[in-house]
Parts: C-alpha cells; sequence; structure tokens
C-alpha cells in the first residue's frame, strides 16, 4: 500500500514541471497571437509607469525634512511630523470642506448631464443632425482651462461682458460674477459642465449601442412608450457602467484639477475657493516646502483609495459587479 502512494507521489512530482511549462507555452502562444492588442496597450502601460508608478518613489520625502541639495537618501527623517502639523492647522479644515463641496456639487448636477445627454442624443434619429450635435457638444473637451476661463472672463466681466450686458438690458444691476464668493462655486460647476459633459457622453452611447435592439422591439410591441423604454430598458441595461464610472468618480474626491481651480482664485474668493492642489502648490514650489507638500498630497491619495475600496464594497453589495 505504502509502495502504491510512493508511486503515485513520484508520478505527480514528474507530471507537475511538464504542465507548468505547458501552461507558460500556452500563455506565450497567447500573447503571441495578440501581439497587436498588446502593443496597442503598451504606450498607456509605459505611460502609467513612467509617470504614476515610478514617482511614488518621491513619497518618502513626506516623512523627511527634504532638503533638494541633500537629496532623499541624505534628508533627515521626522516621521509623521509633517501630517501632524496639517491636521493642527486650521486652514486645513477649511481647505477639507472646501474640497467636498466641490466634489459634491460635481456629483450631484455635473455627473447626472452626460447621462441625460446620451439619453437625449440616443434618441435623435438623423444620423447628419447627431453627428453635428455630438461633435458641438466634444469639442470643449480640447480647449485647455486657460481657454473656458478666459472666455468666461470676457462674458461675466462687468465692463463689457455679455451676461452683465443682458442683465442690465432687462433692467437688473450688474453682478460681478468674478470677485464674488456666492457665484464662484455655481461658476466653477457650469463650466465643468461646459468643457466635460459632451465628452463624457461618448462610454454611455458605447454602452447603450450594445444593447439588444430586440428589446426595444419587444417594448413598442407592448405599447411601451419611448420614455418607459428608457426607464425600463436603457437604464438598467448601463446600470453597471454608471456604477463604475461612479466608483472612479469618487476615487477622486480630493482630485478637483489645479489648473482650473487656480485660474479662478482671487483674494476675494480664496476663503471658499483654495482646495488642496493649490494649497499643493503654494505650500510645495511657492515656499518651498517639498516635505509639507508631499505630505498633503499623500493624504489626498490615501483618502481617494479608501474612498474607492468603500465604494466598490458598498456596489458588490447590492449587487453590482464593481471595479474588481
Amino acid at each position: 500500500m505504502s509502495d502504491i502512494h510512493l508511486n503515485s507521489d513520484i508520478q505527480f512530482k514528474q507530471k507537475a514541471p511538464l504542465k507548468q511549462r505547458k501552461t507558460g507555452s500556452e500563455r506565450w502562444r497567447r500573447i503571441k497571437r495578440n501581439k497587436l492588442l498588446y502593443l496597442m496597450i503598451l504606450p498607456g502601460a509605459l505611460f502609467f509607469i513612467t509617470f504614476k508608478y515610478v514617482p511614488m518613489y518621491g513619497l518618502v520625502i513626506a516623512f523627511q525634512d527634504y532638503k533638494p541639495y541633500k537629496g532623499i537618501s541624505g534628508s533627515e527623517w521626522v516621521g509623521f511630523e509633517h501630517f501632524n502639523t496639517l491636521f493642527s492647522d486650521p486652514q486645513f479644515w477649511q481647505i477639507f470642506a472646501n474640497t467636498l463641496i466641490l466634489f459634491g456639487l460635481n456629483i450631484l448636477f455635473f455627473f447626472p448631464i452626460p447621462i441625460i445627454l446620451a439619453l437625449m442624443l440616443n434618441e435623435v434619429r438623423h444620423s447628419l443632425y447627431k453627428r453635428t450635435i455630438q461633435t458641438l457638444v466634444y469639442i470643449p473637451h480640447f480647449m485647455s482651462w486657460v481657454i473656458i476661463v478666459s472666455i468666461s472672463f470676457v462674458m461675466l466681466t462687468l465692463d463689457g461682458g455679455l451676461i452683465n450686458d443682458l442683465i442690465v438690458w432687462m433692467g437688473f444691476e450688474k453682478i460681478n460674477f468674478l470677485l464674488s464668493q456666492e457665484w464662484f462655486r455655481p461658476m466653477y460647476v457650469l463650466q465643468v459642465i461646459w468643457r466635460e459633459a459632451g465628452w463624457g457622453t461618448i462610454i454611455y452611447l458605447a454602452a447603450i449601442a450594445s444593447i439588444d435592439p430586440q428589446l426595444y422591439e419587444a417594448a413598442r410591441m407592448d405599447g411601451a412608450s419611448r420614455l418607459r423604454q428608457i426607464w425600463h430598458i436603457t437604464l438598467p441595461s448601463i446600470r453597471n457602467v454608471i456604477i463604475l464610472l461612479l466608483i472612479l468618480k469618487i476615487g477622486d474626491i480630493l482630485e478637483l484639477g489645479f489648473e482650473h481651480v487656480y485660474l479662478l482664485l482671487n483674494p476675494v474668493n480664496k476663503e471658499i475657493a483654495e482646495i488642496f492642489d493649490t494649497f499643493v502648490y503654494t505650500a510645495a514650489l511657492k515656499n518651498g516646502q517639498f516635505s509639507y507638500g508631499t505630505a498633503v498630497g499623500f493624504f489626498k491619495s490615501f483618502v481617494g483609495l479608501i474612498m474607492v475600496m468603500a465604494a466598490n464594497k458598498l456596489a458588490k453589495k447590492f449587487g453590482d459587479e464593481g471595479l474588481y
């Protein structure tokens, strides 16, 4: 009996390397068969490795009193001193609140717009008209924030601004949009919608295009109107895409973008407009506090990671696929 077990063990050990070699050869054959696909992925992979993963090494200066002339290896370690300074700074909580409010406004007002726009474009049957509308709403995405904000300034300025001239023509007084705390957040959200809403429809239109047309035919035979078809077929079919993009959006909870807010920032609205991105620029580059600025960036990334994991777990709890 023991000889039988011994022989079976020897046979298993002899077969295992052969199976591993076979699996490895199959993997290489699969890669060779799909080499064009991997070549397409290569530039994106190199971009993320070069600009996202390699720079992670620099996060260690968040735990150092970093001096550029000493380098990372020669700078003194201070542990969590910069994080203690950050959390004890009264300005931190104001910046944290400003960032969360702008993010909440983006989720509330901007996130649904591409979905609604995609649903509306999908209902357009005239192909030329549909392509024209798509082109017009895509164009702002290819403009830099400098151009978007500059156009807004020209339209909203007190001297010769189109919006203020229209307000005066209607019998009201001019509004100083550019130097107003009350108008900063609406102006920010409207600019985001103007620039990104059209571009955001691409993924939703692709998801809608993959829906089986027979579902719509069956719904029409049952007497369902266009709105009922959207509510009972289109939206449930793209629900997973919406949840996935929402999870990715939540991961950027503290990443609102430096350029846009910095161009709108001025001494009058700074109290409600200062966010982590502009604060990092001021602390790290203007004031030379590289370690402190890196600590703030590290905190932003950590919060984003936690939010993605929490949102993904919540999505799976309610029966959706989630991000991973």
